[in-house]
Formats: C-alpha cells, sequence, structure tokens
C-alpha cells in the first residue's frame, strides 16, 4: 500500500465511505485543494462529510461519509469510542516507561492554532487520552506505535511534546529543524460499515524515507509482506 508522499490514494470506496491516504501537507478539510475536493472528483459527487480530521501535516489514513446518514453512523462511532485510531509516531528521545497511557487536559487556542496542557477544568478544556508502545529506539529518535482514545486537535504532538519526547519535524511543539514531514501516521483505522454493518480494518505502512527508515521492526514488516 505504498503511495507517492506527494499524492493521495482511495483505498476503499462504495456508494457510502471513501477511505483514503492522505499525504502530508494537504487539508483533510473541504478547501480547495483539499482531500475532500480530490475524493468528490473521483466519486462524481457534489458533497461528502468530513467526520474526522488529520492535521495539514500529518499523513495517512482517513475516512469520509458519502451520504448523510453514513455520516450520523461514523460520527456516533467516533464519539461512543468504537471507531479505533492507531498511530506511528517517531519522538526525540525515549519515554521513561517503554508502554503506558497519557490523560491530560487539552485547551486549544484557535487564535494561534496551538494547543496547550493546562491543569484544571474550564471552558474549552477537554481531557485528552492515549496509549502507547515504543518499537524500537535508534540514533536518540523513538518509534512509537499510538492508540487514540480521544481525538484533540494536535493531541499526539503536544501530549509527547511536553514531556521533552518532541515528534520529528513538529517545530510547533518542541522538534528541532529537521528537513522532513512531521513523523506521525495515521496507521490503522477499525470501525463498522455504516450501512452493512461489517467491521472494517484499514492499514498503511510509513513511507520508505527519514526518518522512519531508521527502523528495523518496519524494514521487517516489508520483508514479512
Amino acid at each position: 500500500m505504498e503511495n507517492n508522499a506527494q499524492n493521495p490514494e482511495i483505498l476503499f470506496r462504495d456508494g457510502y465511505i471513501a477511505v483514503c491516504r492522505k499525504p502530508a501537507g494537504m487539508l483533510a478539510t473541504d478547501e480547495p485543494g483539499g482531500l475532500p475536493e480530490f475524493v468528490k472528483k473521483a466519486s462524481n459527487k457534489k458533497e461528502i462529510f468530513v467526520v474526522h480530521r488529520l492535521d495539514r501535516e500529518v499523513s495517512g489514513l482517513i475516512v469520509y461519509a458519502l451520504t448523510p446518514k453514513a455520516a450520523s453512523i461514523l460520527s456516533s462511532q467516533i464519539t461512543d469510542g468504537s471507531f479505533e485510531k492507531q498511530y506511528y509516531a517517531v519522538v526525540h528521545g525515549e519515554p521513561e516507561q517503554p508502554d503506558g497511557r497519557l490523560e491530560d487536559l487539552l485547551y486549544h487556542d484557535p487564535r494561534t492554532n496551538k494547543t496547550f496542557i493546562v491543569d484544571r477544568e474550564r471552558k474549552g478544556v477537554r481531557k485528552a487520552e492515549l496509549e502507547y508502545k515504543t518499537l524500537e529506539t535508534k540514533d536518540g529518535l523513538s518509534l512509537l506505535q499510538i492508540h487514540l482514545i480521544s481525538g484533540r486537535t494536535h493531541q499526539i504532538r503536544v501530549q509527547f511534546g511536553s514531556r521533552k519526547l518532541p515528534l520529528c519535524g513538529d517545530r510547533r511543539y518542541g522538534s528541532g529543524k529537521e528537513d522532513c514531514d512531521i513523523a506521525l501516521l495515521s496507521e490503522v483505522l477499525r470501525f463498522v460499515h455504516p450501512k452493512t454493518g461489517e467491521k472494517l480494518e484499514f492499514s498503511v505502512k510509513p513511507l520508505n524515507q527519514s526518518p522512519w527508515n531508521l527502523f528495523s521492526v518496519l524494514k521487517n514488516d516489508d520483508e514479512n509482506n
């Protein structure tokens, strides 16, 4: 399922949903030049529905609904937690615990488009939760697999950045000036088809480029597939 970093790809489409691989640098929302525009043209649709998002700088899997009913059902799955999202990330440093759970209160400032960890609940503050596992550490970088429990704006980036584990390429939340996209990939989506009730799972692997190509576990996965 590898794909050129500059080109979006539709991995699955029927009359109800379209599952896509979004390249880094492309908007996931419905603006000119965004991925929804690409999907509408490819699907011959005048309207599609955004049910979850990826930051512009982040690559990987995203699903769009092609009908209002499908959008409502997928949104309900996201709300009740049955819609599962799994990510790969490369961070500077090594977590103190090889696996664990992070819980924080986050506030997103729309004026600066930046998210902050805060110490108390108030208007606009939302709880953020994720689980992670360290797969490999090399050259001062760690490859993590992340199960996202909540879906807050910039959640993964700020939760690790605040713990002095910034994602490679993420200058907004504390990384250096690496010449690479943010090392965050929406790797797996699991959800129930809004029409058929079938349990669906889609997965992709990182592109063979820095910093992903440092890690032998990803190379071994490619060899076994």
